[in-house]
């Protein structure tokens, strides 16, 4: 069972500074804790009220920063804000003694408060405490992120993810991007291109223009750089992109024949990609930096989607070699691979969670498609989604948010992204400019 842990906090950015602001906590025994193993019914009640603006130019920023600590938080499923206009309590001064019995007597549980500072050359500075109202006490030590102006999401994002660690005793996914493919157009002639955002669908940047078919975009394990399939040559091909000067090269796959669906391999050294000779489709792994490869599987069936374990030493990948499209499991250096996927219908885009404990798939049966999850082995198959069309789950960092693409039925049905937790609760849309399917969550920043 996880617990509220007090941690001993490490700054976590290069902008992060250890604040000095509070003494260290006493270890919390009391009623304050989540359990997340098996999804949260009645999630926990915060507060959080507007953070203090200690300059006269950072009223705006300790606003916004106060609001998307409150939505990533409550965006989980796990906890519930109470109102600001119920709050019986103000703050205006971040040293001011906290008046539990006010935050009592609206039953929060945990209270966030903070302050914004900006030193006038652009630099803000967002400093944070979480307190167990009912104990009475200070969870963790207090603790400030600095950065440029146009980057106060990210400190709302860094003092959501203390938070929601302090809490749970996990690790948070608010301070993470998701790269995915933008869709424009009529179903029938979409255009498409990389984009890539914030985890909640803000700060969209275009990585790709749309001259180009591009599918399957993957993030490398420290989130700098991208593997896709792009049609630019007319057949698809495997480019790796840049991500800070957004510049890309094609790959050295064998010309003539398709190459796709590539995975980075944990050390982001090698990839996983599938390649298909006349009616055979193989999987094959590549150094990236020399481009070796070596074949993995030789069956005469079509294997493809292949997915590294965390340790890098086992593959999951879909195969038609029993006669339907299943998962399979093998070492990482080839052998023989075993069938980890036995129930009704066809089983594919296996994606192995960061955790290790789990393997996320997409599953089609009775002419409606799943996201579902089941151990490494195959047992405790778990269905998360149902609909006409979702497919290509991807994990969030703490492996406890799936995200995926879900398109609607008919002539002008589209593509979106959602999530949902893996006890299969909280199924939310993430909001994108345009249509969006293949995503590919990135790691923490």
């Amino acid at each position: 069972m996880t617990r509220l842990l007090a941690l001993i906090l490490a700054p976590v950015l290069t902008v992060a500074t250890a604040a000095g602001l509070a003494a260290p906590a006493q270890a919390q025994s009391g009623p304050l804790r989540i359990e997340i193993t098996e999804g949260v019914v009645e999630p926990l009640p915060f507060a959080v009220p507007d953070f203090v603006a200690e300059t006269g130019d950072a009223g705006q920023y300790a606003q916004q920063i106060s609001r998307v600590i409150a939505e990533d938080l409550t965006g989980t499923g796990l906890f519930r804000e109470i109102p600001r206009d119920a709050h019986i309590s103000r703050v205006s001064n971040f040293s001011s003694p906290i008046q539990f019995s006010d935050w009592k007597a609206i039953n929060a549980q945990a209270l966030i408060t903070g302050a914004v500072s900006s030193d006038g050359s652009g630099k803000l500075t967002a400093k944070f405490r979480v307190w167990d109202v009912f104990a009475g006490a200070e969870l963790g030590q207090g603790m400030q992120f600095s950065a440029t102006a146009d980057g106060w999401r990210r400190l709302a994002h860094k003092v959501a993810d203390q938070v929601y660690s302090r809490i749970t005793g996990e690790s948070g996914y608010f301070d993470s991007r998701v790269v995915f493919v933008s869709e424009t157009g009529p179903k029938d002639g979409r255009a498409k291109r990389l984009a890539v955002m914030d985890y909640d669908g803000a700060n969209v940047q275009f990585l790709t223009s749309s001259n180009s078919i591009v599918i399957a975009p993957r993030f490398s394990p420290n989130g700098s750089r991208v593997l896709y399939t792009s049609y630019e040559t007319g057949e698809p091909r495997i480019h790796v992109l840049d991500v800070g000067s957004v510049q890309s090269r094609m790959l050295p796959t064998t010309d003539g024949v398709m190459s796709f669906a590539p995975r980075f391999s944990p050390d982001g050294s090698q990839l996983l990609y599938s390649m298909t000779r006349g009616s055979n489709t193989d999987i094959y792994a590549m150094d990236i930096n020399s481009g070796q490869t070596r074949q993995l599987t030789t069956a005469p069936s079509i294997e493809t989607g292949a997915s590294f374990s965390p340790d890098g030493s086992r593959i999951v990948f879909e195969s038609d070699r029993s006669g339907s499209q299943q998962l399979y499991v093998m070492p990482v250096g080839g052998g023989e691979p075993t069938r980890i996927s036995f129930g009704q219908g066809r089983y594919g885009t296996p994606v192995w969670s960061p955790r290790g404990d789990l393997i996320a798939f997409t599953k089609q049966n009775a002419g409606r498609f799943h996201i579902g999850v089941m151990r490494t082995d195959g047992s405790e198959e778990r269905l998360l989604t149902a609909s006409f069309l979702d497919e290509g789950p991807t994990w969030a960092p703490n492996g406890r948010v799936l995200m995926f693409a879900r398109e609607t039925q008919g002539a002008g049905g589209a593509s979106s992204l959602y999530s949902v937790d893996v006890s299969g609760r909280n199924l939310r849309r993430v909001r994108t400019p345009d249509g969006a399917s293949d995503p590919s969550w990135g790691p923490l920043q």
